[in-house]
């Protein structure tokens, strides 16, 4: 399903997402090394290694080698979603995650190896 900058919640759905597929999953069990109230950033696809988690919102995150590497993300926040950019500063593409959701991978987006800030949202 095609969509622009909206992400659809739901188990293994596939939205692409402005430049780039990004594979949503909601999968809990998968993704229980990010500790609740964070997102978190995997340098492997499926939130197989280990969680590079961050709270809050954060203007650079190049200096966390698990966002400058991300492949999979997953945002455990307890109350809110969350925008993850391209680019730092909250500039670039955005991409919005509902709380208690994931991609799987992140493959092909203009976040791939380059997701360089976040701001919390809908609280």
């Amino acid at each position: 399903m095609l969509i622009s900058r909206h992400i659809l919640a739901g188990s293994l759905a596939v939205a692409a997402v402005t430049a780039g597929a990004v594979s949503l999953g909601a999968g809990p069990a998968a993704a229980e090394s990010c500790p609740s109230g964070a997102t978190c950033a995997y340098t492997t696809t499926n939130w197989a290694s280990a969680a590079g988690p961050v709270t809050g919102n954060n203007t650079n995150l190049t200096q966390f080698s698990k966002w400058t590497g991300a492949e999979s993300i997953y945002n455990n926040g307890t109350s809110c979603n969350v925008y993850i950019y391209s680019s730092t500063g909250y500039h670039g593409t955005r991409y919005a995650l509902n709380r208690g959701t994931g991609w799987k991978t992140i493959a092909g987006s203009d976040i791939w190896h380059h997701a360089y800030s976040n701001q919390w949202y809908g609280c």
